[in-house]
């Protein structure tokens, strides 16, 4: 396991107080988590043995910092906070990594600035819609058909981490409050204008998709493409939406193959 700590920042005006944990050692890599927090931590542990990762808690996920949240309005408000935390830390363009809504933030900070990105890598990443294939609001979707929705192997140990279960309170707790302070940010639909901006991003950037994404048809992955100058496409046979958690080793070396 990569070395691990943990940094807390003050950002936006003093407002937001987000903490950052730092694994690994190499070049900067920032890794920007999906709607549920951040849970995906065979994933750090496993791109820390390459990269420096630092990978931020959403507004309002840091414990005693719940209300860092109302700080930030709309999208917009999100991509200049990202811009602070980034010239927090000290980096002035690094690899960036996101998925899922981490993806959808992840394309709008290499957007709206393209100096602040210097690879990108999109993970079944929101941010698009089509009305021919519309994504599934998972934030209200019934508990029983989570599992379909977002995993490969219905019965993963990792799907305690997104499934409320009212005998684990503290979990309970922590992903609902994940999917409040994240869904404020893509509701109604997970698309704030991505598709007019996209064509702004410079840095190279790899898609990642899972086939048999149920969540965000693959169908998206080619709309990225068309709308990327430099971007292509890794479909990945058999994966879900939730590749990040069912196969953390193999993602990161598509992720690391890409970035070195």
């Amino acid at each position: 396991m990569a070395t691990a700590k943990e940094q807390k920042l003050s950002v936006w005006g003093d407002r937001v107080h987000p903490k950052v944990k730092i694994i690994g050692s190499g070049a900067p890599l920032v890794y920007l988590h999906g709607g549920y927090g951040p849970i995906e931590s065979e994933l750090l542990d496993e791109l820390g043995k390459s990269f420096t990762v630092y990978a931020p808690e959403h507004p309002g996920l840091t414990t005693g910092d719940e209300d860092a949240y109302k700080a930030l309005d709309d999208m917009w408000d999100l991509v200049l906070y990202y811009y602070d935390l980034f010239d927090k830390l000290g980096l002035k363009s690094p690899a960036v990594v996101g998925h899922s809504f981490g993806g959808m933030i992840a394309g709008e900070v290499a957007a709206t600035d393209p100096t602040r990105v210097s690879k990108l890598v999109l993970i079944s990443p929101l941010g698009l819609w089509r009305d021919d294939s519309p994504i599934r609001n998972y934030i209200v979707t019934p508990q029983t058909e989570l599992p379909a929705l977002l995993f490969k192997d219905q019965h993963h140990p990792s799907l305690k981490r997104i499934v409320l279960n009212p005998e684990d309170q503290q979990g309970y707790i922590r992903i609902t409050w994940a999917l409040g302070c994240t869904g404020k940010f893509m509701w109604p639909i997970p698309d704030k204008g991505l598709r007019k901006r996209m064509h702004r991003i410079a840095a190279p950037t790899l898609i990642v998709w899972g086939k048999d994404d149920k969540l965000l048809p693959a169908v998206y992955a080619d709309e990225f493409k068309k709308g990327i100058g430099k971007a292509k496409v890794e479909l990945v046979a058999g994966g879900a939406h939730m590749m990040p958690l069912e196969e953390p080793v193999k993602l990161a070396a598509t992720i690391e193959k890409f970035l070195k």
